[in-house]
């Protein structure tokens, strides 16, 4: 399934509800926070002053279900294969819809995900061993701090590929031209120094085998937000599910900057 727009008409209709790795991989797939309107200002200020994990794509206008500048027909209502619902910093659902929560001034934020360069190191002849298993990009808390804004603030979260060390120096390379999908790596090698102690233990996705001859390399990701929501604990918030994207018409390409 290669086609945004078609993977985004199985998702409206309820028949894709899983993760999105691999869908559509030439074009841009973003982490989305939606907000009441009262605490955008602070997250925008928050995306600021954390780039690396929060790159901003698009900002909705208060009370807009649309997104004109990543796809005329994009509707955040109804094109994530799944939403969480949070109340109070606590997730309470995770339904594949969200018409019947919209409410009048909230406003969408949708955030670079590393899912949109994983293209290019395929193209560079990386492999990746989540996609190649079908499975999740394994995500992990660190004790690394973000800039806090107003309410938000929280440790960052990365996502982990294994590689062979030549591999992550080529990856660094690669991913380094994607700044809005979170560019180079944070972190390679020993994961205690940034705080993970148990790669088969992620906080979000899918553990993959690290194998004695490969680095785990470890990119900031866009799930950062969900850690500071829950922080942050605003009375009501609708986020994506780890893996779950917005699939958007933009392509990969796009947003190298060299």
């Amino acid at each position: 399934m290669q086609n945004a727009s078609h993977v985004r008409s199985l998702i409206r209709l309820g028949r894709w509800s899983s993760h999105t790795s691999g869908l559509a991989d030439q074009h841009v797939q973003g982490n989305v926070v939606i907000l009441p309107e009262s605490l955008a200002v602070d997250f925008l200020r928050y995306c600021q002053r954390n780039p690396k994990p929060c790159p901003l794509l698009a900002v909705s206008e208060p009370g807009d279900r649309l997104l004109p500048t990543l796809g005329p027909d994009i509707n955040i209502c109804s094109d994530l294969p799944r939403y969480r619902v949070w109340r109070h910093g606590e997730l309470i659902d995770e339904p594949t819809d969200i018409t019947s929560l919209w409410r009048e001034g909230l406003v969408s934020f949708v955030i670079g995900c590393s899912f949109s360069f994983e293209q290019a190191l395929m193209v560079a002849g990386l492999s990746l061993r989540h996609v190649e298993q079908g499975r999740n990009v394994a995500m992990y808390r660190t004790n690394i701090p973000t800039e806090p804004a107003g309410l938000f603030s929280g440790p960052l979260v990365v996502s982990m590929r294994p590689m062979k060390a030549a591999d992550a120096i080529r990856a660094v390379q690669v991913t380094s031209r994607f700044p809005s999908v979170h560019g180079a790596p944070v972190h390679i090698g020993d994961p205690s120094q940034i705080g993970i102690h148990d790669l088969s233990r992620p906080d979000y996705g899918d553990a993959v085998d690290v194998l004695p001859d490969e680095l785990p390399v470890f990119w900031a990701c866009g799930v950062t937000p969900q850690a500071a929501i829950q922080q942050a604990r605003p009375a009501f918030c609708i986020t994506h599910a780890p893996g779950a994207m917005l699939i958007t018409d933009l392509l990969n390409h796009q947003l190298a900057i060299f």
